[in-house]
């Protein structure tokens, strides 16, 4: 039972890994800057390894990241993304706190950077506060299990027009 499980696993992985390949690929001929995302965990959140994950895998598509770690507080996010001068930053919350942290982050880059840095959001975020905090500026929300593809190809596809 532990090999199938275990070469299910490896097939699924390569399939991944080949798709992200073939998308890093049209990417680096598509654009001639890399976007830069900074993946960051604001609050008292201390389990990171999906924003480790993520982080990986939009290198792997050809991304710039940086990553801040864990324990951030809002004002060291903005300060950090208008410093890094990102594209994109990436917001990731487990700790149920997502609808006063994302909106107050969003709001602090607004004030603290000259440019309109896009916003994304992940974690365990139930659907009925996704319109909260699209209204408070969070562009796209990502929960457990969403493929780095998806992911990747949403900040491509929103950032077109500023390339």
């Amino acid at each position: 039972m532990l090999s199938a499980m275990y070469s299910e696993n490896t097939e699924s992985q390569a399939y991944s890994k080949q798709d992200t390949l073939k998308r890093e690929g049209s990417m680096s001929t598509s654009t001639s800057k890399k976007i830069r995302v900074l993946v960051a965990k604001p609050g008292l959140d201390g389990h990171d390894r999906g924003a480790k994950v993520i982080a990986r895998g939009l290198r792997d598509a050809g991304m710039e990241v940086i990553y801040l770690g864990l324990r951030l507080t809002p004002e060291q996010i903005a300060e950090a993304a208008a410093q890094e001068d990102v594209n994109v930053v990436g917001l990731s919350c487990l700790s149920n706190a997502h609808l006063v942290l994302f909106p107050k982050t969003a709001d602090l880059i607004r004030k603290k950077s000259s440019r309109d840095i896009m916003i994304i959001g992940g974690g365990i975020i139930p659907k009925k506060d996704i319109p909260a905090l699209k209204e408070a500026g969070i562009a796209g929300i990502f929960g457990p299990g969403t493929p780095i593809v998806e992911i990747s190809k949403f900040i491509e596809d929103s950032l077109k027009g500023e390339k």
